[in-house]
């Protein structure tokens, strides 16, 4: 994080001195920062800063920060003492696109495939009840979003995982007995 941010007050003071250098290293040292990465370097720490107390953020490579891994951790509900990774990536086309998020841990949950495809409105592009993805929406939205998944936003009544919501509302003793299988097998 401070890399990209140094760079570019490296790139600031190098025009306002109206260095003119004609140097081939130094014309191929500099590259031209994306408007992802320069919405990036106020987005993370104000995100990092607000993360809910079941959320901790990792950067794998802290020059890129349009990668990440978020964990979350409940702490109440069925998937309760579970962690749960995220990866979300942000492509050049952050904000007007939302980032690509996909949930790294096996789980058992009707808005989560098995595979790592999330239902959250939030993260769609285009959504027909307004709640979808906006440029004014931040990363602390998506980290919000994904946390309220294992409480608040929680949907039976329109699953991704359509075997995950038909077997909670066939026998909730059951489906809790399997979301704490997962939760020992896969997300510890």
């Amino acid at each position: 994080m401070i890399t990209l941010s140094k760079k570019l007050k490296e790139d600031a003071a190098r025009k306002s001195s109206g260095s003119n250098s004609k140097s081939p290293d130094l014309n191929n040292s500099t590259k031209r920062v994306s408007i992802r990465d320069r919405l990036l370097i106020k987005e993370v720490p104000e995100m990092t800063s607000s993360l809910p107390k079941t959320c901790k953020v990792h950067f794998p490579d802290v020059h890129k920060l349009h990668h990440s891994l978020l964990t979350i951790s409940p702490e109440e509900g069925y998937w309760k003492d579970g962690k749960f990774i995220f990866e979300l990536t942000l492509t050049e086309e952050y904000n007007i696109a939302p980032p690509k998020v996909r949930c790294k841990t096996k789980i058992w949950h009707p808005n989560i495939s098995e595979e790592g495809q999330i239902c959250l409105s939030l993260l769609r592009e285009h959504s027909m009840d307004g709640t979808g993805w906006a440029p004014t929406r931040t990363l602390t939205d998506v980290v919000w979003g994904l946390n309220a998944l294992f409480t608040d936003l929680l949907n039976f009544d329109d699953p991704l995982n359509i075997e995950a919501a038909d077997h909670y509302l066939r026998d909730k003793r059951d489906f809790e007995v399997k979301v704490q299988r997962y939760v020992r097998n896969y997300a510890r």
